[in-house]
């Protein structure tokens, strides 16, 4: 059977790019965001304990397990911020996965939402449509499974759950970035270290070495011209880059500070992106 491998991450942080770069390794079979309309509203659901694991596992294995069993090729990954929150579950189908948790300054990650994304990520409408549903599924049906409705709330444990409720949009993205790298840090805690890469986007624009360290750690011939793949940005549709407002900053740094000094970031000026 093939090698599996996961690229999970918030989103925003180099997933097209690192999809890219892979697909150039050869004898791999690569993949982002693969059956997305399955798997962001089961991860969702999965969060919140609105999907048990039986039902994740079920789902992942028609799906994800089954195309690693079929595939010709000798590695399978896909590179998708909606595994994030099924780590356990793959990990439990495919004994062997790997998993590599790339991470970008929050900041970016936030700007690069709010400004590019905003109509398909925490738009007030589809946000309290998901909200209604999760405090009431026996009667407020599950929204469809088009993108934008499937962004987490914070479950009910969450000491941010009432605050959250009048946070904007921007902030919502925020506490986005840091929930999910915190449930992504996590999961990946109780795996062997053998099993999960660490990696800031950051440093692999600039460091040839490290993106031979992560060809071999999911077991790929590395290349030159492969770190070629990562000089510019991908998956961008308008090229602009905007750092943070005053306000935005002040909000931004009173979710995720705390993930920001986790992940290596709090010491670090934000960064312009030059396209």
């Amino acid at each position: 059977m093939a090698q599996p491998f996961f690229i999970v991450s918030s989103g925003r942080s180099g997933t097209a790019m690192l999809h890219k770069a892979l697909m150039a390794a050869g004898d791999i079979d690569m993949h982002h965001e693969y059956m997305v309309h399955h798997v962001q509203p089961l991860g969702v659901r999965r969060y919140l304990g609105l999907a048990d694991s039986a039902e994740a596992l079920k789902t992942l294995a028609q799906t994800h397990a089954a195309a690693v069993y079929h595939t010709g090729a000798g590695h399978w990954g896909d590179s998708s911020n909606k595994l994030s929150w099924l780590i356990p579950e793959l990990a439990e189908l495919l004994p062997d996965a790997k998993f590599v948790h790339l991470v970008r300054d929050g900041r970016k990650v936030a700007s690069s939402y709010f400004h590019k994304l905003g109509d398909e990520c925490y738009d007030e409408r589809s946000n309290a449509i998901l909200q209604a549903h999760y405090d009431d599924p026996m009667h407020v049906p599950a929204p469809p499974p088009e993108k934008k409705y499937w962004w987490p709330v914070p479950r009910r444990d969450n000491p941010m759950a009432q605050t959250f409720r009048s946070f904007n949009q921007f902030e919502r993205i925020a506490w986005h970035w840091a929930e999910i790298n915190a449930t992504i840090l996590g999961m990946l805690s109780s795996l062997p270290s053998r099993q999960h890469f660490f990696v800031r986007l950051e440093d692999l624009l600039v460091s040839p070495q490290l993106v031979r360290s992560l060809f071999e750690f999911l077991g790929l011939s590395y290349r030159e011209e492969h770190f070629a793949t990562f000089a510019r940005p991908h998956n961008v549709n308008r090229p602009e880059d905007r750092p943070l407002t005053l306000e935005q900053r002040v909000s931004f740094d009173s979710i995720a500070s705390a993930m920001m000094a986790q992940l290596g970031y709090a010491d670090r000026t934000e960064y312009v992106v030059n396209y």
